[in-house]
């Protein structure tokens, strides 16, 4: 059964055979299974399959919704996303009813370069390779940085290697080497770094995968990546004396990315 579109934000929830339709007020609050996220701008969105693949892998990995089901919730939640105007969807996993929903939000404005808060915060979260249990935790420390003068905050490992940010996985250059943290460590498999590595190998990029603490990223050309902002270049390291060099490969890169967006699927 196909669902009426949606036309304004807030919290819808899932049911087999009805759709979507607007949540109760209590649905807002509980905790998080599983989260994913995107920008959805005039209808189109980047890598939309690899979002459906990682949030249906992870209510898997937690004992959500059988696949049948994952994917009617995908259909019937595709069919109500807007298709004008600039918006962030997340869709959800809610802990205990394991009730799938969706969360229809206004795209924030949009960044194009982040001042990166780096005083050495240890990482916080319990589920480091799925994201939705942490999520508050990491606004809490978001918030943190903003109230040191910074955009985001860098997560840490107990070795001092970095790892991510809060909202956004890190990648860096070292001379004309592509560089990230070994998958190994407990970071999130983003899907706007997923792309930006292929691009590299299709062009003929060396990557690596690197343990580096912060002062070894000391002039170097840093990168955060998600799929709300996509690429920003770090232009300032709060809370440490990091020299930054200009941002030379960002720009061309942030062209590139913002044509890949396609536009949704009918369902």
């Amino acid at each position: 059964m196909k669902t009426r579109p949606a036309v304004a934000e807030g919290l819808w929830t899932w049911t087999p055979g009805r759709g979507l339709a607007p949540a109760p007020d209590q649905a807002a609050c509980g905790r998080l299974l599983v989260a994913d996220s995107w920008l959805l701008r005039e209808g189109r969105v980047r890598a939309y399959a690899r979002h459906r693949e990682r949030f249906s892998r992870s209510c898997g990995e937690c004992g959500g919704p059988e696949p049948r089901r994952l994917v009617e919730f995908w259909q019937d939640m595709t069919a109500v996303l807007p298709r004008t105007g600039a918006w962030f969807p997340r869709v959800e996993l809610a802990a205990g009813s394991l009730e799938l929903r969706l969360r229809l939000r206004p795209a924030p404005p949009l960044g194009s370069a982040i001042r990166l808060w780096a005083a050495g915060q240890s990482d916080p979260r319990t589920v480091p390779r799925r994201k939705g249990p942490d999520l508050e935790t990491l606004a809490r420390m978001r918030r943190r940085a903003c109230g040191e003068g910074a955009d985001e905050a860098v997560l840490i490992a107990p070795s001092g290697t970095v790892l991510e940010s809060a909202t956004a996985s890190l990648l860096w250059w070292e001379d004309d080497t592509l560089c990230l943290p070994p998958p190994r460590l407990p970071v999130l498999p983003g899907v706007t770094a997923g792309l930006v590595q292929e691009r590299a190998l299709r062009s003929g990029i060396r990557i690596a995968h690197r343990e580096r603490t912060v002062a070894e990223l000391d002039g170097r050309e840093v990168w955060l990546t998600n799929a709300l902002h996509g690429i920003r270049p770090v232009t300032e390291w709060i809370g440490r004396p990091m020299r930054v060099p200009p941002a030379e490969r960002a720009g061309e890169w942030r062209a590139w990315l913002d044509g890949v967006m396609e536009p949704l699927p009918e369902s």
